[in-house]
C-alpha cells in the first residue's frame, strides 16, 4: 500500500472512531506542534494545554478535513488559531509578589512584561529538530527557540507573532499561512513585515553580542562549571567575573528585573544571605545550560526552589533566568535531594 493510501487508510478509520488510527495520524507531529505551541505562547505549560486542545479539535473535526492540505498542514492550522484564542484572551497568568520568607528582595532595575515566560527542555526540543523546516525559514533552529527570542515575540500582536512563526521560524509558503489564518497572501506578508521590524527594534542589543560557545563544547562546559562553583561557595566576587557588563536577569512569574553587573550581584547576594547555600544539578533549556537549584536544610536535605537558565556571550554570561520550582519536574528533576552521603 503507498504512503497516500495508507494516510487515506487511517484517516478513514479515524473517521469511523479509531483512536489508534487518530494516535497513528497525528502522533509524527505530536512534538513539533508542541514546539510551535511553545514558541507561540511563551509558556510550556500553556502549550501543553493548546496542544491537547488541538488534538482534541483535530478528533472532533475529522469529518471536516477535505484533504485540500496535507495533515501536518491542517494540524498546524487548528493548533495556531488556538493559540491565537489563548494570546489574545485577558486571562494569562498575572504576576506573583515576592514569596521567600526572611528574604527581602533589593529595588529592581525594571519590571518585565512577559510574566508567563517558562523554559522549555531541551529533550522536546531535540525530538522536534528532526522535522525538516520548510525552504522559506529564516532563523536558525536553535535561535528560534531561545529565551531571548521567545519573550521578544511575546511582545509583538498576536497576529504577528503567528506569521514570523510560521514562515520565518517554520517556513510555511505565505499562501498556506493564509489559508492558516483564513486571511489573504497580502495581508500575511504585511504583518511579517511589521513583525519582522518589530522583532528587530527588540533585538538590537542581541547583535553586537560575542556569539555563545557551541551546546556542549569544552567552552561552554568551561564557562558552566566557574558558574557552579562560583554559585555553590556563594563567591560574589567570581560571581561577578563571569557576567557581561550588560548581563540582565529575570524571574517570571514575578516581575522583578535587574540590569548590570552590580544589580545581578545584589541579587544573589540576597539570596546567599543568613548562611543559604544551594546545590545545582544541571540540565538544558531551550538550547541553553540550565539548573534545578536545591537549597540546603539544616538537616542536610536540599529542597528544589527554582530553574536557573543562563545565555552566554563568549566566555561570560549575558543573561540568567530564574523560573520557580514548579519547572522541575517538566525537567525530570527531583522535588528534593538526599542530604550528602544519603543513598
Amino acid at each position: 500500500m503507498g504512503t497516500r493510501q495508507a494516510g487515506a487508510d487511517l484517516i478513514g478509520r479515524a473517521r469511523a472512531g479509531d483512536d489508534e488510527a487518530f494516535r497513528a495520524l497525528t502522533e509524527p507531529y505530536r512534538r513539533e506542534l508542541h514546539v510551535h505551541c511553545y514558541r507561540m505562547l511563551g509558556s510550556f505549560q500553556d502549550a501543553e494545554d493548546a496542544l491537547q486542545d488541538t488534538l482534541l479539535a483535530a478528533w472532533r473535526g475529522l469529518a471536516g478535513f477535505e484533504g485540500r492540505a496535507s495533515v501536518r498542514t491542517w494540524l498546524y492550522r487548528i493548533a495556531t488559531n488556538r493559540c491565537l484564542s489563548t494570546l489574545r484572551s485577558a486571562a494569562r497568568r498575572p504576576a506573583r509578589e515576592w514569596n521567600i520568607p526572611g528574604v527581602e528582595p533589593p529595588e529592581p532595575t525594571g519590571l518585565g512584561e512577559v510574566v508567563w515566560l517558562e523554559p522549555c527542555p531541551d529533550a522536546l526540543l531535540e525530538d522536534a529538530a528532526r522535522v525538516p523546516l520548510g525552504p522559506e525559514a529564516r532563523y536558525e533552529r536553535s535561535e528560534s527557540v531561545s529565551l531571548a527570542f521567545v519573550t521578544a515575540l511575546q511582545l509583538l500582536p498576536p497576529r504577528q507573532i503567528a506569521v514570523l512563526i510560521l514562515r520565518d521560524a517554520l517556513g510555511f509558503p505565505a499562501s498556506e499561512v493564509a489559508a492558516m489564518l483564513d486571511t489573504s497572501v497580502e495581508s500575511v506578508k504585511s504583518a511579517l513585515k511589521r513583525a519582522r521590524a518589530g522583532l528587530r527594534h527588540l533585538r538590537t542589543a542581541d547583535e553586537d553580542r560575542e556569539p555563545p560557545p557551541a551546546a556542549g563544547s569544552p567552552a561552554e562546559e568551561a564557562v558552566v562549571a566557574r558558574f557552579v562553583r562560583a554559585y555553590e561557595s556563594a563567591d560574589i566576587e567570581a560571581l561577578v567575573a563571569l557576567l557581561t557588563d550588560d548581563v540582565f536577569m529575570s524571574m517570571p512569574p514575578l516581575p522583578l528585573e535587574y540590569e548590570g553587573p552590580d544589580a545581578v550581584a545584589a541579587f544573589c547576594a540576597t539570596l546567599f544571605g543568613a548562611g543559604r547555600r544551594f546545590s545545582l544539578v544541571p540540565t538544558r533549556a531551550n538550547g541553553q545550560p540550565a539548573f534545578g537549584a536545591y537549597l540546603w536544610a539544616p538537616t542536610g536535605v536540599r529542597h528544589g526552589t527554582g530553574l536557573f537558565a543562563l545565555a552566554l556571550a563568549g566566555d561570560r554570561i549575558r543573561s540568567l533566568s530564574r523560573f520557580e520550582s514548579g519547572m522541575l519536574a517538566a525537567f525530570g528533576l527531583p522535588r528534593s535531594l538526599p542530604a550528602l552521603g544519603e543513598p
